[in-house]
């Protein structure tokens, strides 16, 4: 019996003009690995939520086709029924949790399944060490950091061992060691255990090479289901914003075939004695001595937004920011990365004005706009285009959405729609994004981009919390690393994002971070540069 049987499945969400899936069919084996890629708004989180019941008895619309899990006929069985046999994790955890309190919220799901009280306790400790939420179990949800909330949403999903996963970007809010981790778990999941996963992810670089198959859907249609390296081979052709910074390094260098991920990569760079050729990477320390902070990269500016010495403490966990100091020009992009916990979040709250420092102080020349994790909490209205402007709506480019719900949008579309709706007005002195890439696609990563280069290009300063590296790499003047709610780097991402294990891009990753090389577009011309023989054909 397959995990999962998709047959000829289309169906359009009420109000829509088109079909979010159009005439969808594939199966999924047990112990299967399928990971599902396409674009923001190709139907990926709808195919998912097809898979677990929601479509149609939550969302309604119109539907056709069939839908099996387990066996079981989701249009005959509701959603609680198919969570026997399907575990799901959709874009925006806070929807999913229900409880008080971590533990509780990962003993709910075994309690109902009508489970010993003994082998709900054990349960509940098994996935909290899988996932590194074991210090959280006595802590309430509502305090808990994007990321922390992910896990615990994730582990409720994963608490029963369903034979099925439905992932729908899990990494999307977790810091990189965190993501690492949980990739380790799924592989071990899917290897050690037959469980199947379908996963939905626009970062291919963290799965690409552990799954079996790769199906891509474009305008709610299967385009492509294969093997990765075919599905590399066909991205270049069909679809180049399916690209991972893997391939797209090997296309600029002009090195074939295109690698699965980074082992792949520095395998074949090894086999053509391009990597003892690299230059090393940059000084992480300047011949003067350690960075000082807060960094002035634009001398004699008055900073668009300034944090002096600022502390900031939470109960139950302590200080969250040790004395920050933190100065953004007008007109400078600085990307914020650290772990889950570090403090991001927190001292974007802090330098908006919406919590206050304990000690220190904070500044701004103008209004400040934050843009917080979770963009639903900013839209109010039933129709996208009472949001905003129609102009707006078209800086968004979200024009042919104005009619649908923005509950129906996909998570990069919400995200777009937020940002315009804090935009509308006057023009602040600095902009502040918390994890404003979630969910999106490579393609609405660089329309993202090209608008917040506008908006510095005007002066805005710029401030962006965020887990993506490669966002960094390729949209930050400055790189800062929180650690224990402190700075720990700060500097351009050719040293920050060059030197670690976790906190680098691809890039960075496979060329040993040599030559301060941290963009795919930057490692292939210093390959290019390096190669004595023409190595492709």
């Amino acid at each position: 019996m397959s995990a999962l049987r998709v047959e000829n499945l289309s169906y359009r969400y009420p109000g829509a003009d088109r079909l979010a899936l159009d005439s969808v069919s594939l199966e999924i084996d047990p112990g299967e690995f399928v990971v599902c890629a396409g674009l923001s708004a190709s139907g990926k989180s709808t195919l998912l939520r097809a898979a677990c019941g929601l479509v149609p008895h939550f969302h309604g619309g119109a539907v056709s086709g069939r839908v099996t899990v387990g066996g079981l006929d989701t249009r005959e069985h509701q959603p609680g029924e198919l969570a026997a046999h399907a575990g799901t994790l959709l874009q925006d955890p806070e929807t999913q949790v229900v409880m008080g309190t971590v533990g509780a919220e990962l003993a709910f799901p075994l309690e109902n399944r009508g489970l010993a009280p003994s082998a709900v306790a054990r349960g509940v400790e098994e996935v909290a060490l899988a996932l590194g939420i074991g210090e959280l179990l006595e802590r309430p949800v509502t305090g808990l950091s994007g990321g922390e909330l992910q896990r615990v949403a994730l582990g409720a999903a994963l608490a029963t061992r369903p034979p099925l996963v439905l992932l729908d970007e899990p990494a999307s809010q977790l810091d990189p060691v965190a993501a690492d981790e949980l990739t380790w778990m799924l592989r071990r999941l899917n290897e050690e255990w037959g469980t199947a996963v379908l996963l939905v992810e626009h970062r291919l670089e963290r799965c690409l090479a552990h799954a079996d198959r790769v199906v891509v859907l474009d305008a709610g249609s299967v385009a492509f289901d294969g093997g990765p390296r075919a599905m590399l081979e066909w991205a270049a052709q069909s679809e180049p914003a399916l690209q991972t910074p893997a391939a797209r390094l090997f296309e600029r260098a002009g090195l074939v075939p295109a690698p699965t991920g980074v082992r792949d990569a520095r395998a074949t760079l090894g086999d053509h004695g391009l990597l003892d050729e690299l230059p090393p990477p940059p000084a992480a320390e300047s011949p003067r001595g350690p960075r000082r902070w807060p960094r002035r990269s634009r001398a004699g500016q008055e900073p668009a937004v300034e944090v002096r010495g600022a502390w900031r403490a939470r109960e139950g966990v302590g200080d969250v920011l040790r004395a920050v100091d933190l100065s953004v020009a007008p007109g400078e992009t600085v990307a914020l990365m650290g772990r889950n916990g570090a403090g991001k979040s927190t001292l974007l709250r802090i330098m908006a004005g919406i919590e206050a420092p304990e000690r220190g102080r904070v500044e701004a020349s103008g209004p400040v706009a934050l843009l917080l994790q979770n963009p639903g909490d900013y839209l109010l209205s039933e129709r996208a285009g009472d949001e905003v402007s129609q102009a707006s709506l078209e800086w968004a480019g979200l024009a042919e959405q104005a009619d649908r719900h923005p509950r129906d949008l996909s998570g990069g579309e919400r995200q777009r729609l937020a940002l315009a709706l804090i935009m509308e007005g006057e023009s602040p002195a600095a902009l502040l994004l918390d994890e404003p890439t979630r969910g999106m696609d490579r393609a609405a990563r660089g329309e993202l981009l090209s608008r917040l280069r506008e908006l510095a290009g005007s002066g805005v300063g710029v401030v962006v919390a965020t887990h993506d590296a490669e966002l960094a790499a390729m949209g930050a003047d400055r790189v800062v690393l929180l650690s224990g709610g402190r700075p720990v780097a700060d500097g351009p991402p050719s040293e920050v994002l060059c030197g670690g294990w976790h906190f680098s891009t691809e890039t960075a990753r496979i060329l040993g971070g040599a030559g301060g090389a941290c963009t795919p577009e930057q490692g292939g011309d210093l390959l290019r540069g390096t190669m004595s023989v023409e190595v492709a054909p």
